[in-house]
């Protein structure tokens, strides 16, 4: 399977063009298993146009169930089941933001909003966790984390995985990862989206709207 460039917004064509040979070495890797997303959400999370994003939130690897992952991080289909680690985002968004904790996993007005859901792996094996991370996702996603740095995108930074592009990033919020595994040790209480929208604001940019 090969890359096309009709996947992803016309903003983004050049720097997909750049670094097309990678991402089809990675596709042609990947194909040789069954993974998650499907195929066609894999570069969802680049149909945002480049030049209207504000934040940037870096996870970890797509929801490893069949059919959970959208191709936005910790997103999911409307119909779905929230998963665990977006129920502990819910909280955390109601927490500190003082909004109702959405009923539905779909994130996509969150894109819409200027926000990019990206992992640091788009595509995982089924049933797997970070299975595919060595395929060379990383080295891509930190290609995008330079794109956007450039452009001085706002960073929130969930995971390890996550805070290795802190040093790229001058506005950027960092914790755990939201996972029932670790949302307990930093997680909870963090402020992601309220103290983004503070950083964005003191540097005179425009802020979020995180209401979903």
């Amino acid at each position: 399977m090969h890359f096309n460039v009709n996947e992803v917004h016309q903003s983004w064509r050049p720097f997909f063009q750049e670094h097309a040979i990678l991402i089809n070495d990675i596709l042609a890797a990947v194909g040789n298993s069954e993974y998650t997303p499907e195929r066609e959400n894999i570069f969802r999370a680049f149909t945002t146009p480049k030049n209207e994003l504000k934040v940037v939130i870096f996870g970890q690897d797509p929801y490893p169930g069949a059919g959970i992952a959208d191709g936005l991080a910790f997103s999911s289909r409307a119909t779905a089941p929230i998963p665990a680690s977006l129920r502990n985002i819910f909280r955390e968004y109601s927490a500190d933001l003082g909004y109702p904790a959405p009923t539905s996993p779909d994130l996509s007005q969150w894109a819409r909003n200027g926000v990019l859901l990206l992992n640091r792996s788009l595509t995982t094996v089924t049933g797997e966790r970070n299975s595919h991370i060595k395929s060379g996702w990383g080295t891509f996603t930190e290609a995008v984390a330079r794109e956007l740095a450039a452009q001085n995108i706002a960073a929130i930074l969930w995971g390890n995985s996550a805070k290795e592009l802190s040093q790229l990033f001058p506005l950027s919020v960092e914790s755990v990862h939201p996972s029932p595994l670790s949302a307990r040790r930093g997680f909870f209480g963090s402020r992601p989206f309220s103290r983004v929208n503070e950083l964005l604001a003191q540097s005179g940019r425009e802020t979020v709207n995180w209401k979903l």
